[in-house]
């Protein structure tokens, strides 16, 4: 199979300017999730999809391959994910004149993902050919059925279909998991139809302590002190 691993770096982020190349342990954001996919051998390219001639020029350095600026109306801060990794699949297509069967979707903001989750992600989609994509997911810390949303001017459980959910121990919760940024894969004719995930989702999971999420000014402190401390 063509497998290519596409990271997404915009270049605009509100809160944290330039997040994608900020500084973590002395190396760019980037870094993490370019090295990631460029140890993994079953990816064939590992390429960066950014507007910035600033971050393209730095993942290069990285060894990443930057072959196209991406579209600045797929760069704004409402831009959602399908319409950036179907260009990106259209233009790598043409670029590199071959079909490409699996896409990775690494995102910078996940730098301390597990090791071998590209080969696990891989491994899930041979064994289940009828899925469609397969995406990282931890047990959830904050459970749905838990959760409340305003009526007026009083509160009602998010849950509808089970009586008094947020009454329920703890032991009879059933498990539900969080979607991470660790990783994505989607298959071509996924994508082609219009999604990036389909309607036939393999979970990947993930011990909850082992998910990283850079967001804020904290997140990359927490994880400075993460592989300071490993």
């Amino acid at each position: 199979m063509n497998i290519y691993t596409v990271i997404p770096a915009r270049g605009g982020s509100k809160s944290i300017p330039m997040k994608n190349i900020r500084p973590l342990h002395g190396k760019p954001l980037l870094h993490y999730s370019i090295h990631y996919s460029l140890s993994c051998p079953l990816v064939k390219q590992t390429i960066v999809s950014t507007d910035s001639p600033q971050i393209a020029e730095i993942a290069q350095q990285e060894g990443a391959q930057v072959p196209f600026l991406r579209p600045a109306h797929l760069a704004e801060d409402l831009t959602q994910d399908f319409p950036v990794f179907q260009h990106a699949l259209h233009e790598l297509e043409k670029i590199y004149q071959e079909q490409i069967d699996l896409l990775v979707l690494l995102r910078p903001t996940s730098p301390l993902r597990p090791p071998g989750l590209i080969e696990q992600a891989v491994a899930l989609l041979q064994q289940h050919p009828q899925a469609t994509s397969v995406r990282s997911v931890a047990p959830t810390k904050e459970h749905p059925y838990r959760q409340w949303q305003e009526d007026g001017p009083f509160i009602r459980g998010v849950e509808e279909q089970v009586w008094e959910p947020y009454n329920l121990p703890r032991q009879l919760l059933p498990t539900r998991y969080f979607q991470t940024g660790d990783l994505e894969m989607v298959r071509r004719e996924t994508l082609l139809a219009g999604s990036i995930s389909g309607a036939r989702v393999l979970p990947l999971i993930i011990a909850h302590e082992q998910m990283v999420d850079i967001d804020h000014e904290s997140d990359l402190q927490n994880a400075e002190r993460r592989i300071h401390n490993s």
